[in-house]
């Protein structure tokens, strides 16, 4: 254990050097962050507070929003904070928090974007059996599946790195602890410790990816049969979850199913699943989604109407 201790704090380099560069990185992060936990809220909010959203659909849409909250939660706060105080140091057990949660949280919204795909494909492709198949307790345990799939994962992940002494350099190039940089900064040969990462999330990432895919083809083939009124709006609906795993699960692939090089890409690509998803996705579900915008006025117009009381 003498060989561990040597190294107590990381270093994050963060994504930019540059004082000039770091108030704009500052200014840009805290606008999205916000909006992203806002936007969530929001989601959240809409969907307990409103009986017209009552579906599984919107049950799982309600976790989504909670685990982009929190996902987002896991690395912006600290960056943010970061590029405003020039403090760039970790300590070592903020360090394997910070990637517990990551994989925690991260590995629960591709879950539950898999749970949306399978409640889609029931819904359009057995209608009748519907409220069967998705009943409220399939749905809460689902759920719970979710949530203990999740927390395996990040105790594997954590208990691999773990495994890896540290005792020289502590230079994270990145902005939050990951896995990729922190096997770099190993004293041991990390090839085996990579593989296992690719194993684990690059698997993750990987056969969600091709599910969720095979999953919407089979939907969208099955939807020749609908009225026109009933494939736009399963379309639309399931054209929104497509765009949401696309830029989820793209990023993911790429940073994790590879050897364990760093390119200079993935400071972008990390903040695109980091901070850019879990942002977007309040906007893509409300704004294509009828019947969230209508409960949202709904929602609007009450807090207004008690307010002129």
């Amino acid at each position: 254990l003498e060989m561990r201790n040597n190294v107590t704090e990381f270093i994050l380099l963060g994504l930019t050097q540059d004082p000039e560069k770091q108030k704009i990185v500052f200014a840009i992060f805290l606008v999205f962050y916000t909006a992203t936990v806002l936007g969530n809220l929001l989601i959240i909010v809409t969907i307990k507070t409103s009986p017209t959203l009552g579906s599984p659909m919107y049950f799982f849409l309600t976790y989504l929003a909670i685990a982009d909250s929190c996902f987002s939660t896991t690395t912006a706060p600290k960056l943010i904070v970061d590029n405003l105080s020039h403090k760039n140091t970790i300590s070592f057990d903020e360090c394997m928090t910070q990637l517990f949660a990551m994989h925690f949280f991260g590995c629960m919204e591709i879950l539950v974007l898999i749970l949306m795909a399978y409640d889609r494909f029931v819904a359009i492709c057995k209608p009748l059996h519907y409220s069967v198949i998705m009943n409220q307790r399939v749905c809460r345990i689902l759920i719970l599946l979710a949530w203990v799939g999740s927390f395996l994962h990040s105790t594997a992940q954590i208990i691999l790195i773990m495994s890896v002494p540290f005792c020289g350099p502590n230079v994270i190039d990145h902005y939050f602890c990951d896995l990729q940089p922190l096997l770099r900064l190993g004293c041991m040969d990390t090839y085996v410790l990579n593989l296992l990462v690719v194993s684990n999330s690059g698997v993750i990432c990987s056969v969600s990816f091709v599910l969720l895919m095979i999953s919407y083809t089979i939907i969208l083939h099955s939807l020749r049969n609908h009225s026109a009124e009933g494939k736009f709006k399963a379309l639309s609906t399931c054209s929104s979850h497509i765009i949401v795993v696309i830029i989820f699960l793209g990023p993911c692939i790429f940073m994790y199913t590879r050897p364990p090089t760093t390119f200079p890409l993935d400071k972008l690509v990390s903040v695109f699943y980091t901070i850019i998803t879990p942002f977007l996705n309040p906007l893509i579900y409300t704004l294509r989604n009828a019947e969230v915008k209508n409960a949202m006025k709904k929602l609007w117009s009450t807090q207004v109407t008690s307010g002129d009381k």
